[in-house]
C-alpha cells in the first residue's frame, strides 16, 4: 500500500507491527472517547475560505522558544517509539533535523539520549516525567543539559498510568511471564519483516534511559511494573521550582487541559504549555484539545508558548490548531504511524505532506505567514 496521506501510515503501521504494538500506538484509555474526540472535534472546525489575495509567497517558519523552524510542529514524544522501526527515535530525530523541527525524546524511549543527540546536530528536546527517585531525575535532566538538549518537557498528566484495555487484551501488558512473552513472540511470528529488521537486528531493545535503574530486567513486564512504582502521584505545583533549579533552558508544561492550570503554569515561570489530554490515553471522556484550547489561549495567550497536541493528521489540522490559539504543534500518532510504516523515509514524508497540506489551506484562506493565522480564518 502506498501512503497518500498520513491516515494511509495508519494502515501500513497495522500491517507491518505486529499486533501489540500497533494497539499500543493506537488505542486510548476505558472507552476511548477523548481519543475519537480529538480527531473528530478538530475536523469539524470550519475554515473561511477566502479569494483574490495574493497568496503567491507563502512563509511557514515561526521562532519557538528561540530557535528558528521550518515549519510550526515538533515531533512530540513517545515512549517505546524505537520498537516501530529498527533504532526508531534516531531515524525519526534525523527526519526532523531534515526538517528543520524540533524532536522530543521521551524518557522511555527505546534508544538513550547519548543514542539520540549523536545522531543528529541539530539540538533535540528531551520529554521528563516526575519520577520518585529525585537523584535519577537530576541524572537525567544533567545528562540532557550536558548533550545540548535545548527544551526540557515536562509532562505532568500521568501521575499514574491510564487504564488501556488494548494493552490487556493484546497482551502487551498483564500477560507475564512465558504465556506473555509466548503470546508476543507469535504475533511478532506474523510479521516476518518486522521481526527480521526491528526484532532481531534492532537490538537491544530496552529503555534506554531508564536500563542503568532496571539493570537486567529489561522486559515488557519490567517496563510497566517500573512505570507503576516510579511514576510520583505526589507531584504538586512546588515540584516545578526543584525542575527548575535544575534545569535553566526553556521549560515547557505538557498536559495542561484547564485555564487555571495553564494560568499556574505561567504564573510559576513555564516558557510554554502543551495543551494535551495525552492523546486520550489517561483520562477518558475530558474535552478534546480543539475544544479546551481556545479558553486556554484566552487565559495566558503573549504569556507563554502555547503548543496543542491530539488528533492531528493533516497540516490542515495544524492550521485549525493554529487558528484555534496554538503557536506550535505536536505531532504524535502520524509521525509513529510513519515510523512504523517507513521509518525515517515515512517520517519525512509526514512531515512534506503537513507542509504542503499548510500551504494549501493557508493559500485559500488568504494568509502567508503563519502569525496571521488568528481565530478571524475560522467560519
Amino acid at each position: 500500500m502506498r501512503a497518500a496521506a498520513i491516515e494511509d501510515y495508519r494502515e501500513v503501521a497495522r500491517r507491518r507491527l505486529p499486533h501489540f504494538l500497533f494497539e499500543y500506538i493506537d488505542g486510548g484509555s476505558y472507552a476511548e472517547t477523548t481519543l475519537a474526540a480529538n480527531v473528530a472535534d478538530l475536523r469539524r472546525i470550519a475554515l473561511r475560505q477566502r479569494v483574490l489575495r495574493d497568496v503567491s509567497a507563502i512563509d511557514l517558519s515561526t521562532e519557538v522558544l528561540g530557535q528558528r523552524l521550518k515549519l510550526p510542529v515538533a515531533l512530540a514524544p513517545i515512549g517505546l517509539a524505537g520498537m516501530n522501526a529498527r533504532r526508531g527515535e534516531v531515524q525519526a530525530a534525523r527526519a526532523a533535523q531534515a526538517a528543520g523541527v524540533p524532536f522530543t525524546l521521551s524518557t522511555v524511549s527505546v534508544c538513550s539520549l547519548d543514542e539520540v543527540a549523536a545522531a543528529v546536530d541539530r539540538p533535540i528536546w528531551f520529554q521528563l516525567y516526575m519520577i520518585r527517585d529525585r537523584a535519577f531525575m537530576r541524572e537525567l535532566m544533567a545528562k540532557a543539559r550536558d548533550l545540548g538538549c535545548s527544551t526540557l518537557v515536562f509532562t505532568v498528566d500521568m501521575p499514574v498510568p491510564g487504564s488501556r484495555y488494548r494493552d490487556l487484551r493484546s497482551g502487551l501488558a498483564g500477560a507475564s511471564g512465558l504465556a506473555g512473552a509466548a503470546r508476543r513472540a507469535f504475533q511478532a511470528a506474523r510479521r516476518p519483516a518486522w521481526a527480521w529488521d526491528v526484532g532481531l537486528r534492532g537490538a537491544p531493545h530496552h529503555l534506554g534511559n531508564v536500563a542503568p535503574v532496571l539493570g537486567s530486567q529489561t522486559g515488557l513486564e519490567d517496563f510497566f511494573r517500573w512505570m507503576r512504582e516510579n511514576f510520583d502521584p505526589a507531584i504538586d505545583w512546588s515540584d516545578l521550582a526543584f525542575i527548575r533549579s535544575e534545569w535553566k533552558g526553556p521549560l515547557v508544561i505538557k498536559g495542561i487541559l484547564d485555564p487555571e492550570d495553564a494560568a499556574k503554569a505561567a504564573q510559576l515561570g513555564a516558557d510554554g504549555i502543551v495543551v494535551s489530554n495525552h492523546g486520550g490515553r489517561q483520562l477518558d471522556g475530558v474535552p478534546s484539545t480543539a475544544r479546551a484550547l481556545p479558553a486556554i489561549a484566552d487565559a495566558v495567550g503573549g504569556r507563554l508558548t502555547i503548543m496543542a497536541d491530539g488528533g492531528v493528521r493533516s497540516g490542515l489540522d495544524v492550521v485549525r490548531m493554529l487558528a484555534l490559539g496554538a503557536d506550535t504543534v505536536l505531532l504524535g500518532r502520524a509521525w509513529a504511524y510513519a515510523l512504523a510504516g517507513g521509518g525515517q523515509a515515512g517520517v519525512a514524508h509526514v512531515l512534506q505532506l503537513i507542509e504542503a497540506e499548510m500551504r494549501v489551506a493557508m493559500a485559500l484562506t488568504g494568509v502567508t505567514r503563519i502569525d496571521q493565522i488568528k481565530r478571524d480564518v475560522l467560519a
